[in-house]
């Protein structure tokens, strides 16, 4: 059972927040209730996943990985945020099906050394599952697929890009120009039964997400200071991809001659 209290403080949320979601408490107890039932099943689900794809990192064209459950209470949080944003597409969401509306109950994280390398690992991963159109989610509810032995991509892959960064997908990725900070690879499988967000970035990258979503994201996005210096981090990041590209280009120019 989760504390009411305790989770308000922690999210930075209130009853206020509930009734903007149009949802009752009583309703988020019982899908961290079913969540909590359901968590040992996605653990079996990741490590198996990581074990069949990933665990061989040269094939997979990436340097490291790692992989998680969704927190309990980040569960919910979400559920409140994306019911006070988008009430008509998660209004029907309660404890029997919210594993089919959210996709990132089971997450993995790949890792690459130069940016050059999510080349390598689209090609892979578009390779060793099924990307079609056709199999492409657009009702959470009414596409869902129980069948547990159909694996494949189930959402456009996309690439959110930095101004500047070359063109470097096929047709099949949605190239976003986000604000200007933001490169990372997003792909949604299905894979016995349950959805799998995979999302790569870089080493440097990775790092300056995970501080910006520990410090700004999404409970501090108002504080003006907190982005500024997130900003600059993200930027030194940045630059320590270009570098680490200019290193690279410059010992295959060497090799070459």
């Amino acid at each position: 059972m989760i504390d009411r209290e305790e989770f308000f403080k922690r999210y930075n949320m209130g009853d206020d927040d509930l009734a903007e979601a149009k949802i009752t408490w009583k309703d988020l107890e019982a899908i961290y209730d079913s969540y909590r039932r359901l968590e040992p099943r996605l653990r079996e689900v990741s490590k198996d996943f990581v074990d069949d794809y990933l665990y061989d990192i040269e094939k997979a064209g990436i340097h490291s990985y790692r992989y998680r459950t969704k927190d309990p209470g980040h569960l919910l949080e979400k559920i409140i945020r994306k019911r006070k944003e988008e009430y008509q597409k998660y209004s029907k969401i309660d404890h029997t099906n919210f594993y089919k509306y959210l996709t990132d109950l089971i997450g993995i994280r790949v890792l690459f050394l130069y940016r050059e390398d999510r080349i390598h690992f689209h090609n892979y991963i578009t390779t060793v599952f099924e990307n079609d159109p056709e199999n492409y989610i657009t009702d959470r509810l009414e596409d869902y697929d129980p069948e547990e032995s159909h694996y494949y991509v189930a959402e456009r892959p996309k690439v959110y890009k930095r101004a500047g960064d070359s063109r470097i997908y096929d047709e099949r990725l949605i190239e976003i120009r986000s604000d200007g900070i933001y490169r990372s690879l997003h792909y949604i499988i299905k894979y016995k039964g349950y959805y799998v967000e995979i999302q790569g970035r870089t080493l440097f990258e990775e790092g300056w997400s995970e501080v910006d979503h520990d410090i700004v994201y999404p409970y501090n996005k108002n504080n003006v200071m907190l982005k500024d210096f997130s900003t600059l981090l993200n930027r030194l990041a940045g630059m320590a991809d270009e570098m680490s590209s200019y290193f690279r280009r410059m010992t295959g120019e060497k090799e070459e001659k």
